[in-house]
């Protein structure tokens, strides 16, 4: 009896077999700092939702959702997104790029940074349409990817749109009474916030918490500090001040008594001489 042959075992490529880049360029001198300033700030978020470092950020950096030949064509390479409960290196390697078939666990928040018209951002393109079609961003997010949120800025307009993941479609989020835009799974909100970051002065995407509160980047954490540690010292002066002023009334409180009392005692020296006993007054 003739035995089939054994089917060779099904292999997918991971992260480091995968292109590392599309060789496009970084489209303006914008981009890195804006998502330096993302990172930066929720970082201490982030920080104590994952005790255990659990968590990814990624920046530029291809999301490979199905196998294509070129594999780029399976791809998405958002501007910023953040992947809960997945380990920051993979069996000790950084990572090339996040492979689904590999990982499973989406982005909870896909941010692209619009440098265009923003059409591509808003692409709608599903690759079922035809052979020849390639899937638009937002259908790769919204259908095949799902991203539970999914945020379009726009720097010349000083804007953000955000989109949830309602059933199997996005929904554009209203914002709240403070033209913010809660991402409830992080307790933070998503917003623009016009002033000056890395010498640009620029209506930048920032976080908030969600009272409202914007979270501070390395350096504005430090000055936030620095200008504490300032108003501990000039407090600490004052009271050093007032506990000065303090010592010099006792002082001169006990100068005065002092003084009454070495009149008192001429004044009853005098009487004696006089002879009258000052006790007796």
């Amino acid at each position: 009896m003739a035995i089939a042959p054994s089917q060779p075992a099904l292999s997918l490529p991971d992260h480091t077999q995968l292109p590392e880049t599309d060789g496009t360029f970084v489209k303006n001198f914008q981009e890195h700092p804006q998502s330096l300033l993302l990172t930066d700030s929720i970082r201490p978020v982030l920080d104590a939702l994952h005790p255990d470092g659990q968590y990814a950020i990624g920046q530029d950096c291809g999301i490979y959702w199905r196998l294509t030949d070129p594999p780029e064509r399976g791809a998405e390479a958002p501007d910023w997104f953040y992947v809960p409960n997945v380990p920051p290196l993979l069996d000790g390697q950084r990572r090339r790029s996040y492979v689904l078939w590999q990982e499973i666990i989406a982005p909870l928040i896909v941010i692209e940074f619009v440098s265009g018209d923003g059409s591509e951002e808003r692409d709608t393109t599903s690759p079922l349409a035809s052979p020849e079609s390639k899937a638009g961003k937002f259908w790769v997010y919204e259908q095949a990817i799902r991203v539970p949120f999914y945020a379009i800025y726009e720097v010349d307009k000083a804007s953000v749109e955000v989109y949830e993941l309602v059933g199997n479609h996005y929904q554009r989020y209203t914002p709240n009474e403070r033209g913010h835009f809660p991402i409830d799974p992080i307790g933070v909100e998503l917003g623009i916030w016009q002033g000056q970051y890395l010498n640009q002065d620029l209506p930048w995407l920032r976080w908030w918490d969600c009272e409202g509160n914007l979270l501070l980047n390395g350096d504005e954490r430090a000055e936030q500090a620095r200008q504490r540690a300032e108003q501990e010292r000039q407090r600490a002066e004052q009271e050093r001040q007032r506990a000065e002023q303090e010592r010099q009334r006792a002082e001169q409180e006990r100068q005065r008594a002092e003084q009454e009392k070495e009149r008192g005692d001429r004044l009853a020296a005098k009487l004696r001489e006089l002879g009258i006993n000052p006790e007796d007054l």
